[in-house]
């Protein structure tokens, strides 16, 4: 049976789910001059797509091939109805939630109102289209298929798949239309789990376990031949041991059942010599992994200068931190109350281990929480105010040497802001640079850009000022999963801190006060405060002011499968904050006795880098060029 293509003219592609990949579909379609209907039930959801689409369609246009139409860009709506959103399109891309059966009602619903000539594609990375089409007739069976974006503009990639019954001419087709629009099509020839290029991975994975099963080699000359070879840092060993190896297995048994492969060289080899024994790579950093305990978490040597660095690595040499003196020292008169804390805050920069820090700016009310970004030559922090019942939290901005102070939000705004980072986002939809920190009286999360704009609230806990359990206090993004993870550290030395989680996007309909995707990841921690997480593990660190045994320490644990937490190194006074030098592998902590240390990861052995009778609470290193 042949295909004709259908005329699309004026005709709209139809985009089901305004969300945050949604969203991006849409504008690739808009920038290269195709009309788009955008179909979504929330109203907040179709609003930021349509604003969405404002403010980037230029921006996509630089990866079309043409550049911008010469008839301009795609007109873009958005509706609530289905029926009316695809009456007239030529192409329908579903990117609602990952549920069988609501992709199944679905397609019933597009093959019911969409146009006889219409084709329907599927952007789902878990389920082929061939499980969404039992509900749709033999026709339109010849129409369906797998159109898998990834994340544009960032990654570009669009793999193409049949249901099994797909017309083949459809996929040149649609492959001409998606690299006028700048995306990179690969078409699967016929129905596969995991796609192409996962696939692609599957398989090197799998001939890595035989190579080191036969004993013909071993993890790091892996490695250093696979870096040669392909110019690259991304190691295919070091990153097994990286992901963990009882996820690797994991991984490999799904295509082992589907295929019916002969696991026994492979995940039954990993799982006899690595897994029963507790070696899963950098979940178990004194066990090891494919890679010694010593060197799980450092590149293989490929040269004499990769020698040196690691030569480096040994000495732990201390790059230079800031340091913010919370003003409760000997230099402050007195501990006072909550209300009036005094203004003899500082931000201090270190530069060498026990030398005197440098004071870059003075009189500030109670500093907290710090970050910078040399590339704009510019320190971001949090004052948690002097008065609580004034709400005379701020956030302020300054040079690196301390000068061109600006405040960013004030003026009743903040109550008592604490931890605060700097987010480097390339899918943030209004703009990459975002802060986000706590406010603890103010039982919030929140989030804005780095000149103060944007201000929003992610989480609004219920209650007042005096609800210690829904203190908010230490932040971390964890941009791999498209998690935010923050502590409310509970009542003092209560054992009743806990650590949450939620998306870095909205659900639709939802904002800080209604959120449904809050999760407890960790609860019964005595105090927890201040958060960064390694993303590419998903190991979080965090450190805790608690009561001893398990209070005034540092801690880690995994954030997915086995949560247990860890104990890193204990007996702080009182510990508050925390930054990752894992490339030199310690940590550096400062607490409120006037201590910074640097904690060895994998012994947790404490070296006192700084001590004087300051007070103090956010702490950052500043990158090496």
């Amino acid at each position: 049976m042949t295909w004709s293509p259908p005329i699309i003219g004026s005709r709209p592609v139809a985009i089901l789910g305004g969300g945050v990949l949604g969203r991006r579909i849409a504008t690739s379609y808009v920038a290269a001059g195709f009309n788009v209907h955008i179909r979504d039930p929330f109203p907040q959801a179709r609003i930021d797509a349509l604003k969405y689409i404002d403010e980037n369609k230029e921006s996509y246009t630089s990866f079309c091939p043409s550049g911008r139409p010469s008839s301009g860009y795609g007109t873009y709506t958005a509706s609530e109805d289905i029926e009316s959103a695809v009456k007239d399109a030529w192409l329908v891309i579903e990117a609602v939630p990952e549920k069988i059966e609501l992709k199944i009602d679905t397609f019933a619903e597009l093959d019911k109102y969409a146009p006889k000539d219409c084709i329907i594609g599927s952007n789902s990375s878990s389920f082929k289209s061939s499980l969404m089409i039992e509900k749709v007739s033999e026709e339109r069976k010849r129409l369906c298929c797998n159109v898998h974006y990834t994340m544009p503009p960032t990654i570009r990639t669009v793999e193409l798949m049949t249901d099994g019954f797909t017309h083949e001419e459809i996929f040149p087709f649609l492959s001409e239309v998606l690299r006028k629009c700048g995306m990179l099509p690969a078409t699967a020839r016929k129905e596969s789990t995991g796609f192409i290029f996962n696939r692609l991975w599957a398989a090197v994975k799998r001939e890595i376990l035989l190579i080191l099963t036969e004993g013909v080699s071993d993890a790091a000359e892996i490695d250093r031949l696979w870096s040669h070879m392909f110019q690259t840092s991304v190691l295919p060993c070091q990153l097994m041991d990286r992901v963990g190896l009882d996820t690797v297995a994991f991984i490999e048994d799904n295509y082992i059942n589907e295929r019916g492969l002969d696991g026994s060289s492979t995940v039954g080899w990993l799982r006899s010599n690595y897994i029963s024994q507790g070696k899963l790579g950098l979940k178990t950093p004194e066990q090891g992994g494919l890679y010694p305990p010593a060197s799980v978490e450092v590149n293989p040597p490929l040269n004499s200068a990769v020698s040196a660095s690691s030569e480096k690595q040994e000495k732990k040499e201390m790059p230079p931190l800031f340091l913010l003196d919370v003003g409760l020292g000997s230099n402050s008169p007195s501990y006072p109350s909550l209300a009036g804390i005094s203004t003899n805050g500082k931000i201090l920069r270190l530069d060498s281990p026990n030398s005197p820090p440098k004071a870059l700016v003075t009189g500030l009310p109670a500093p907290d929480g710090i970050d910078v970004d040399p590339s704009a030559d510019r320190m971001y922090w949090t004052n948690m105010g002097a008065d609580v019942s004034a709400r005379d939290g701020s956030l302020m901005s300054a040079r690196l040497d301390g000068t061109d102070r600006k405040t960013l939000l004030s003026n009743g705004t903040l109550t008592t802001p604490k931890q605060l980072i700097l987010v480097k986002d390339p899918l943030s939809p209004n703009g990459s640079e975002k802060l986000y920190f706590c406010d603890r009286e103010g039982l919030s999360v929140h989030r804005c850009n780095v000149d103060g704009s944007g201000h929003e609230v992610l989480v609004q806990n219920p209650g007042t000022a005096k609800d210690i359990k829904h203190w908010c206090v230490g932040i971390t993004v964890d941009l791999a999963r498209r998690k935010f993870y923050w502590t409310q550290k509970g009542p003092s030395k209560s054992n009743q801190g806990r650590i949450y989680r939620a998306n870095l996007d909205f659900l639709p309909g939802e904002d800080g006060s209604n959120r449904s995707d809050i999760e407890v990841v960790f609860e019964g921690l005595p105090e927890p405060i201040d958060l960064e997480i390694e993303s590419e593990t998903g190991v979080l660190y965090w450190t805790d002011r608690g009561e001893h045994p398990r209070g005034s320490s540092l801690n880690c644990a995994q954030v997915e499968g086995d949560k247990t937490v860890k104990l890193l190194a204990r007996h702080f006074h009182e510990p508050i904050g925390l930054k990752l030098d894992l490339g030199r592998g310690q940590i550096f902590v400062s607490d409120l006795g006037g201590s910074v240390y640097a904690v060895d990861v994998k012994t947790g052995k404490k070296t006192v880098v700084h001590r004087d009778e300051g007070s103090y609470t956010g702490i950052v290193t500043l990158p090496e060029a």
